[in-house]
């Protein structure tokens, strides 16, 4: 199967700040798998950002909330990626989310979850309720899930780097990036 080919830009939020985390180093793989002018970015700032405080919104918004809202706002998509703790989506990746919840750049983003584990339901349904509240445009076809969890990091590699795990995650991407696409068509 081809590389998408469409040039877009894709942001991509790892819900796990852990330097070896399996959701990082499945990010890292499909971003491999993007190629020709579709560039995929994995955010560095969810652990920089305070706190969410409605008080410092507007003229106070922090620098680092202003830098990741923009990244969001270029984004054609985001990918999502995030660990389950304790039945729900880890502290980080839902304060960004509460950033963004008054904000203009994420409603009807395209989103692509996927999930390096082959448990964590729990994290995923809350994450979907608090996306779809958020109103972005959830991309079914494209979810993509593969288990990583205990994993070593070499273990990992070797299961990224078969040839039918990528032609599964090719074949997803490019069913995120057809509807990105079919999304800015229907806005020009």
């Amino acid at each position: 199967m081809p590389h998408p080919a469409s040039g877009l830009f894709l942001y991509a939020l790892c819900g796990s700040l852990r330097k070896n985390s399996s959701n990082h180093a499945l990010l890292e793989a499909i971003g491999a798998e993007a190629g020709n002018g579709t560039s995929v970015e994995i955010c560095t700032l969810i652990g920089d950002l305070p706190i969410f405080d409605p008080d410092r919104e507007g003229d106070a918004t922090p620098a680092a909330v202003l830098e990741f809202a923009e990244k969001i706002r270029r984004a054609d998509g985001l990918i999502i990626s995030a660990p389950e703790y304790a039945h729900g989506i880890p502290g980080g990746l839902k304060n960004a989310l509460d950033w963004l919840v008054s904000r203009d750049e994420i409603p009807h983003k395209p989103v692509m979850l996927v999930h390096a584990s082959h448990r964590g339901d729990h994290a995923l349904e809350a994450l979907t309720e608090v996306l779809k509240t958020i109103s972005v445009t959830l991309v079914d076809a494209a979810f993509f899930r593969i288990n990583l969890l205990g994993k070593t990091p070499e273990q990992r590699r070797e299961i990224l780097a078969d040839p039918e795990t990528r032609d599964r995650m090719r074949t997803h991407l490019q069913a995120f990036v057809t509807a990105t696409e079919l999304r800015g068509k229907l806005e020009v």
